[in-house]
């Protein structure tokens, strides 16, 4: 086992540090690192939060981590920031974030850019959290990007899911609609004091009671997080689910499907730029994409040629991403 993954497993944040950008940079090493200390994973609980940009996710998520601190656990935040445009990086930062907690040795943060992922998660973030598990945090918290109906895929990544809204607004009462709505197993709605949030709520209710009344009953909490009024009981709501699950049997069930979706969205990134890098390279499809261009053959049928000639060879991509 490598220095790093020693330093890593016994909690050295910068450690993690290092071992995180290494994931987020697609480095062949981090991959490694991953490799390594997998087998000491699948202990931390791992929360994601989703919902509206503006809807208080990270002052909620900072009040969590005095709960959970006051009960000497230790927290780790992942939250998936939009690209910059210009470099790449990350818009906003770990230290515009959840600053009260920066300097808490019990708390480590860090933001990720997006890079263009859909879904409200960077593609490297379940890497992120594993890391972190393997430093020995007992909670990680994913939080998504904001950016609304699209951002589903915190689903594939957390044991549990919390969605948060605020009353009096659009986003919110699309929110409603959209298939956001069918992946939380706790809503919050946040900066209770609005004169709407009473009403939301029993929207909020009203869309619930149209599903199947099975298994897990999701609970809808007022919370104010600037005032950290209402975060107990969410700390509270979530033990009650870990516990739930586990008893149920459905954290292995989910933990399963989360991996095979880890492992699936994996082998398509690489099989995707295996065959970008075909494109440059193979007079073959380019006379294909000619055609395309020229309207003499659609698109799919040109995707269905490229495939059929076995033009992509998988085992390069895994080769240039793994270390041996």
């Amino acid at each position: 086992m490598s220095d790093l993954a020693e330093r890593l497993l016994n909690g050295d944040k910068r450690a993690l540090a290092r071992g995180i950008s290494l994931v987020e940079d697609d480095d062949p090493a981090g991959w490694a690192l991953v490799k390594a200390v997998y087998p000491k994973t699948g202990n931390a609980s791992v929360v994601g939060f989703t919902g509206p940009p503006g809807a208080g996710k990270s002052t909620l998520i900072g009040a969590l981590i005095r709960v959970q601190r006051a009960a000497e656990r230790d927290v780790a935040v992942l939250s998936i920031d939009p690209s910059s445009p210009f470099r790449g990086g990350a818009l906003l930062g770990d230290r515009i974030r959840l600053t009260e907690h920066f300097l808490d040795p019990g708390v480590f943060i860090r933001s990720m850019a997006t890079r263009g992922a859909l879904g409200g998660l960077a593609e490297a973030s379940l890497q992120a959290a594993l890391l972190m598990d393997a430093a020995g945090k007992d909670d990680v918290f994913l939080e998504t990007v904001g950016v609304g109906q699209a951002e589903v895929d915190v689903i594939d990544h957390a044991d549990s899911v919390v969605l948060v809204l605020i009353p009096g607004s659009g986003d919110s009462i699309q929110a409603l609609k959209a298939g956001v709505m069918e992946i939380p197993d706790i809503i919050v709605v946040n900066k209770s004091d609005h004169p709407l949030a009473d009403t939301m709520v029993r929207e909020i209710r009203g869309v619930l009671a149209l599903a199947p009344q099975e298994g897990w009953r999701v609970p809808i909490l007022k919370t104010e997080a600037s005032r950290g009024e209402g975060i107990e009981a969410l700390a509270e709501k979530l033990n009650e689910h870990r516990a739930f699950v586990e008893a149920e049997g459905t954290l292995s069930e989910r933990r399963r499907r989360n991996l095979m979706a880890e492992v699936l969205g994996i082998a398509t990134m690489r099989l995707r730029r295996a065959l970008e890098a075909s494109l440059e390279r193979d007079t073959e499809v380019q006379a294909l994409l000619d055609e395309v261009v020229a309207r003499r053959m659609d698109p799919a049928s040109a995707a269905s040629a490229i495939l059929a000639r076995g033009a992509v060879d998988p085992g390069a991509a895994a080769r240039e991403d793994v270390a041996d």
